[in-house]
């Protein structure tokens, strides 16, 4: 029997681009003689499609598209994933679905069974929760249909599982003899090898292969890696598609050998680079942008983002935008020119020396008396902002806001200043990360001058600043982030465990909590690892818990 995977980059809601793309993978699989052609869960619909499920129109163009397709491509059979109404005399009135079609028609419908509910996912708000096996024949095998979360939960490499039933468990007992998973399973650092070290788990314990086909693309905040596989009965990966990047490989489960395998990222660097750029180009084109926007300051997140920028959409699409200010160096203005050469994207400069002394001449009668402080220091930033703003109005570019993972964290952004944009490209990337991703794209040629990668991070908004007048070293800080953030470590756990003096994690921590309120403001962070601000950590702003 051959299995053709089709990981492909849908949009959500676009179902008459999103069924053309599936049809013409499909005559590829047929073409390419598979006795099956896979998909990815909801790909008629495009994943996540959050609330537009509330829409009736919505479910019920999924179920129409999912008949046309049907009789589009009749000579193969087609598993693909949809959104239809469930049925249910209770609960919620729609199924996240998987529907194999043949023929010309819709032969068997499966319903997810698990449904995540945890970090980005709230499945269970929008869906039914299936109750039934799926399983078809091709050849004489018996195929068992499973969607994304169904695999998450085996008892033999998850040392607690979140749920009762295991799917996988029921296909077994009723005879499966290869399991198929439909998913949508969205990219973090660690996510690719986890998922594969599973998978393998899974084949190697029942002793069945295990075809594993994933969505490629970004929507919104997620970055989907793709990355699909074929495992056989032995645990060994025999087939593997590209990362980031739509694929079509065939597995042939009579074949003795490997088949077609696709390079992997070979670095995480590489792999989080791959991520913000797929989820830079994604956002920007799917929302119906060309152009970015990004405030070029001579330092290394802004020079890294414009350097993922041109990457993503093409130097001629990509415009840097350097605003020196009073305080601003020579060698900051000129590492910036150097970088827009560099990539070869267009620099515009623009002084905000003028503007800001009329700033603070207007302010002067009621600052009057009063000491400098952040306010003068935010006044640049804001300034800077409103500047990026204007320009994206004039010529419909997206800003891209430059801020880390490190500083969002603790607050070291200004509200309407350097957050201020449509996307914030590397806010799910620690500082320390940065540098990893700067020596990564530096690896060929100097693209970010050496200069940015070694002098002093700073914002460059008063007199010899610098980022630890303020803030440990981002070694340090990254450390305790990680720890409360990802790792859900107390004060004291963080102390004890890593060795860090005591008041330094409890004001690292309370900084975190302060700065939630600014968080909520932001823009959009692409998610790259296990926790990222976002849809996938909800915390109150107002509250006292300590």
């Amino acid at each position: 029997m051959r299995i053709a995977l089709a990981q492909i980059n849908t949009t959500v809601g676009d179902f008459a681009g999103n069924v053309e793309r599936i049809a013409r993978f499909a005559r590829e699989g047929a073409r390419r003689q598979a006795d099956l052609v896979v998909f990815p869960e909801l790909a008629i619909t495009g994943y996540p499609p959050r609330d537009l499920v509330e829409e009736p129109h919505f479910v019920e163009r999924s179920e129409r598209e999912v008949e046309r397709l049907a009789g589009m491509v009749p000579e193969v059979r087609i598993l693909v994933g949809y959104v239809r109404r469930s049925n249910a005399p209770q609960g919620k009135s729609v199924a996240d679905s998987a529907a194999l079609l043949y023929g010309g028609r819709q032969v068997l419908t499966y319903d997810k069974t698990l449904l995540a509910f945890y970090d980005v996912f709230d499945e269970s708000r929008y869906f039914e929760p299936g109750h039934d096996r799926a399983s078809f024949e091709v050849h004489g095998s018996q195929l068992a249909v499973t969607i994304c979360e169904d695999i998450w939960n085996d008892k033999g490499f998850w040392k607690r599982q979140l749920y009762v039933h295991d799917p996988i468990e029921d296909a077994v007992r009723a005879g499966a003899e290869l399991i198929v998973n439909v998913a949508s399973s969205p990219f973090d650092n660690e996510k690719i090898d986890l998922r594969q070290r599973m998978i393998q788990a899974i084949a190697k314990e029942r002793n069945l292969p295990v075809v594993y086909v994933n969505h490629v693309g970004g929507n919104d905040q997620l970055v989907f890696d793709g990355s699909s596989m074929a495992v056989n009965s032995r645990g060994e990966v025999v087939a593997r598609a590209r990362s980031f990047e739509e694929d079509l490989i065939v597995f042939d489960t009579e074949a003795s050998g490997a088949g077609e395998m696709r390079p992997g990222p070979a670095s995480e660097a590489e792999a989080v680079y791959e991520a913000l750029k797929l989820g830079t180009r994604d956002y920007v084109t799917k929302c119906g942008f060309k152009k970015a926007l990004v405030g070029l300051s001579g330092g290394i997140d802004s020079s890294l983002v414009a350097t993922i920028a041109a990457d993503a959409l093409g130097a001629q699409n990509v415009r840097g935008v350097g605003m020196p200010g009073p305080y601003s160096s020579e060698g900051s203005i000129r590492d910036a020119e150097a970088l827009a050469r560099n990539l070869g994207i267009d620099f515009s400069l623009i002084p905000i020396g003028g503007i800001y002394q009329a700033f603070r001449s207007t302010l002067d009668p009621l600052f009057a008396g009063l000491p400098e402080d952040v306010t003068e220091e935010n006044i640049q930033a804001r300034i800077r902002g409103n500047i990026l703003m204007s320009l994206s109005n004039k010529f419909g570019a997206l800003v891209l806001s430059t801020g880390n993972k490190s500083e969002l964290a603790v607050g070291y952004c200004t509200l309407y200043g350097d957050m201020a944009g449509g996307l914030a490209v590397i806010a799910d990337v620690p500082k320390t990360m940065v540098y990893e991703l700067a020596r990564f794209v530096n690896r060929q040629r100097a693209r970010i001058p050496q200069a940015t990668l070694t002098k002093p991070p700073s914002a460059e908004l008063r007199p010899n600043q610098t980022d630890q007048d303020c803030l440990p070293p981002y070694e340090t800080l990254d450390a305790i982030l990680r720890a409360y953030i990802e790792d859900h470590q107390c004060a004291e756990q963080i102390t004890t465990r890593l060795g860090f003096d005591a008041a330094l994690v409890r004001e690292i921590i309370r900084m975190v909590n302060r700065a939630e309120y600014k968080r909520q403001q932001a823009a959009p962070v692409l998610k790259v690892t296990a926790k990222a601000f976002g849809i996938g950590r909800r915390y109150p702003i107002a509250n006292h818990y300590e």
